[in-house]
């Protein structure tokens, strides 16, 4: 199992350093998510600061860019990992697409399967020179030499895409890459729902399940004494929270045994009520969404928890705030080799 860590995009300046840390400290890569600010710079600074280090976006979001743009983006930072870069895109959610970006969410999901297509035919048209994608949403087909990245010294990126309803992990296993989970999406949900229908959709492309990677996020409350496991505890806490108001996750709260909870959270949050939407995320929530251990044992109960389910595991909070704590990286680096043995 290869071991992730996520980091929310940083100031430029501090990426080189953040790279170098996670490859010293024995993570398989780093995956930046997109937020205020573009996961794409952010890999560009690490992928030369840190050479060999697996680079991805977890997610960007894909709508606001054009097919091509995201493909050339993505060529150039496969390039510059020396292959070792995966997009990440996911579609957002309606507001922040149409009233931030400024971009249309019209059928996110068939556009975003017809987005994946025309990034793939995009990578193919920089090893051939012929652009030729004719989607339901997309339609390319002019390319000149002067426009095209070229041909690679790689294989194309990998393309992986977020998704949580069945639809959209049915259409992740028959046209992408790889599978973004969604960070609530607890070990049941996974088997319930994510490892089936990514099968049938590889199924329909005559693919195998192998074929694309399923890549969860797991928030992790760590340490040798009460103490330091309690603040852990209360960070997580608020990420469910923050998470759980979203109306289309609800269902993965309800079958783990907690219905309701997502409208418990969105009165809280309509009043303003940021500690009250916290506090509608109990104990029972975390032990079922959240590994919690010591030190030594964190590895054995991650494995246990996921083996068998996720090709890559990224851990959400290993970072902490501001960039984190270096002994307390350091010691989650130990973790993410003795998995990756």
């Amino acid at each position: 199992m290869h071991i992730d860590v996520m980091a929310i995009p940083q100031p430029l300046a501090r990426i080189g350093d953040l790279a170098r840390r996670t490859q010293g400290a024995g993570f398989s890569g780093l995956l930046f998510t997109e937020t205020g600010r573009t996961a794409y710079l952010n890999a560009a600074v690490a992928s030369q600061a840190a050479p060999g280090l697996e680079l991805s976006t977890g997610v960007a979001v894909a709508f606001p860019r054009s097919p091509f743009v995201t493909a050339a983006t993505a060529w150039e930072l496969q390039e510059a990992t020396g292959g070792k870069f995966r997009l990440g895109l996911g579609t957002q959610v309606r507001t922040h697409v149409v009233r931030r970006y400024g971009a249309v969410f019209d059928r996110p999901g068939p556009r975003m399967r017809d987005y994946v297509l025309a990034v793939k035919a995009c990578f193919a048209a920089f090893r051939t020179g012929t652009l030729d994608h004719h989607g339901e949403f997309y339609d390319l087909d002019f390319l000149t030499p002067q426009w095209s990245a070229g041909p690679l010294d790689a294989p194309d990126p990998k393309v992986d895409v977020a998704a949580v309803n069945p639809w959209m992990l049915r259409m992740a296993g028959e046209v992408a890459d790889g599978v973004h989970v969604h960070p609530i999406g607890e070990p049941g949900y996974l088997t319930r729902h994510v490892l089936p229908n990514v099968a049938e959709g590889a199924a329909k492309a005559a693919r195998t399940p192998s074929d694309v990677a399923v890549i969860v996020p797991t928030m992790t409350i760590v340490g040798d004494s009460d103490e330091e496991r309690d603040n852990d505890r209360e960070s997580v806490r608020a990420s469910l929270a923050f998470y759980g108001s979203t109306p289309n996750y609800a269902f993965i709260w309800d079958e783990a045994g907690f219905e309701g909870t997502t409208a418990r959270i969105r009165e809280k949050q309509k009043a303003g009520d940021f500690a009250g939407m916290a506090a509608q995320i109990t104990d029972e929530h975390i032990a079922v969404f959240a590994t919690e251990s010591t030190w030594d044992g964190l590895a054995d109960a991650l494995t246990e928890k996921y083996a068998g389910i996720a090709t890559r595991l990224v851990l959400y909070n290993a970072l902490g705030d501001a960039l984190g704590d270096h002994e307390r990286f350091e010691r989650y680096g130990e973790v993410a080799r003795l998995m990756h043995r």
